[in-house]
């Protein structure tokens, strides 16, 4: 890879159009308005149409307001419809983006023999031609996309930090603000106007694919990261961030490794975007698919370890300590599970002190024999709670106790007891005795 001037100018562009949308993309994902930002970047082409027509001019700053001002018509009419039509807001994007596009269609067509169009500039953008307009701005040289797309990123950070109490309160809970003196409408429209200003900011360098993905899916996955808002803001810059770079270094290099001469930054951008979404998809500490079945596996496990410790103490009770196939023999008709999860029961239940293997058998420690009291305890209040207080049967109490003995703590389980107690009017008997029997007594040397 042979890294050059144009290559720093490229990346730069791109990671501030990827940062400048990350930002108010954040609140679009929060508030489930994430096609806003497509709704939007299709709606401006009339205010282009319109500002080329009215003016004969295709300046910078002309585009540049008509655009803007399609964008915030977009949001307030996509408002209106959603509310005086009782229009799902889903909806009223799909009908106000698309009626606002084909009337820019119109236009483009009125205007065609004068205005030079390029569809996949539209689509995609030409972030590989920023460095060539060029400008001077505070003393450096610079491409004019990277001058506008700090002043747009500069300014949605400002106004962000300013307000970030504000758009807090009123993206999570727009008649509390209200309630607090934050108008409620007022920051709504704000949010859509950084919406509509980043948009076309980042339309002519990156086009309308980038843009959306830029708005949706960096936020996306900082949401499956994190529950906090200011961290998602965070985690959205720092995925905007690393999206741009590994779209643009993939797209200089994978194409020679694959015998091509080159492909579009702008859709390898929004693909490593794309890849990002995935790998928190998988990967994500606390919703990724991954750690949720980690969790799950855990718990299944936790849940098999405390019915072999409540089974342990039952067949102590009656008829001493088992062997390991005869436990397995009996845990076959009492606990559903394979025999691989209960070797590995077994395995972490003698890690963990709570059972020691002797001679073939298995025995409750002290520590082990405290546990399997709590479970015990817990699933004979839960038994005689649903026979007594809710009438259910003797093998459907049984059944019930099973699953709730697992999920219950000391504070319940006192009130349990308190429920069943003869002074509330229950019948509290539940008799598990705190020293071990003959039998543990002779194999207890722990």
């Amino acid at each position: 890879m042979q890294w050059t001037p144009l290559d720093t100018d490229i990346l730069l562009a791109g990671i501030l159009s990827a940062v400048a949308c990350a930002i108010p993309g954040s609140f679009l994902v929060l508030k489930r308005m994430s096609l806003m930002g497509d709704a939007i970047s299709h709606a401006v082409l009339p205010g282009l149409a319109i500002a080329f027509l009215a003016t004969g001019s295709r300046d910078s700053v002309t585009m540049f307001a008509g655009a803007a001002v399609a964008g915030l018509l977009t949001a307030v009419l996509t408002q209106w419809v959603h509310r005086a039509g009782r229009v799902e807001e889903g909806a009223s994007m799909g009908v106000v983006f698309t009626l606002l596009f084909a009337l820019g269609l119109v236009l483009i067509v009125r205007a065609a023999d004068h205005v030079e169009l390029d569809p996949s500039c539209v689509l995609y953008g030409a972030i590989e031609l920023t460095p060539l307009d060029r400008v001077t701005f505070l003393g450096f040289d610079m491409p004019r996309a990277v001058r506008d797309l700090s002043v747009v990123c500069g300014l949605n950070l400002l106004v962000v930090v300013t307000l970030f109490k504000e758009l807090k309160i009123a993206t999570f809970d727009p008649d509390l603000a209200t309630t607090l003196g934050i108008h409620a409408g007022f920051m709504h429209y704000l949010l859509m106007a950084l919406v509509a200003v980043t948009t076309v900011a980042c339309f002519e360098s990156v086009g309308s694919i980038l843009v959306v993905a830029m708005l949706i899916v960096p936020p996306a996955a900082a949401y499956l990261l994190t529950d906090r808002l200011g961290p998602l803001l965070v985690l959205s810059i720092l995925l905007a961030t690393l999206s741009a770079t590994l779209g643009h270094v993939s797209a200089i290099t994978l194409p020679a490794l694959a015998g091509y001469a080159s492909t579009n930054t702008s859709g390898m951008i929004a693909l490593a975007a794309g890849l990002l979404l995935v790998g928190s998809l998988l990967l994500g500490p606390r919703y990724g698919l991954a750690s949720r079945a980690l969790h799950r596996a855990r718990l299944r496990m936790d849940v098999l370890c405390e019915d072999m410790l409540g089974l342990l103490w039952r067949v102590e009770e009656r008829a001493g300590n088992p062997s390991l196939e005869n436990l397995f023999t009996l845990m076959a008709g009492a606990i559903e599970a394979g025999g691989v999860s209960r070797r590995i029961a077994v395995r972490k239940l003698v890690r963990n002190g709570f059972v020691r293997r002797e001679d073939g058998n298995l025995y409750l420690t002290r520590q082990g024999r405290q546990k399997a009291r709590t479970v015990i305890r817990s699933h004979r209040l839960w038994e005689r709670f649903l026979e007594t207080q809710l009438r259910r049967p003797a093998e459907r109490a049984h059944e019930s106790a099973m699953q709730f003995e697992h999920v219950t703590d000391e504070r319940m389980r006192e009130a349990l007891e308190e429920t069943l107690s003869p002074g509330a009017g229950g019948s509290y008997d539940v008799a598990i005795p705190d020293e071990p029997s003959s039998s543990e007594e002779r194999h207890e040397t722990d």
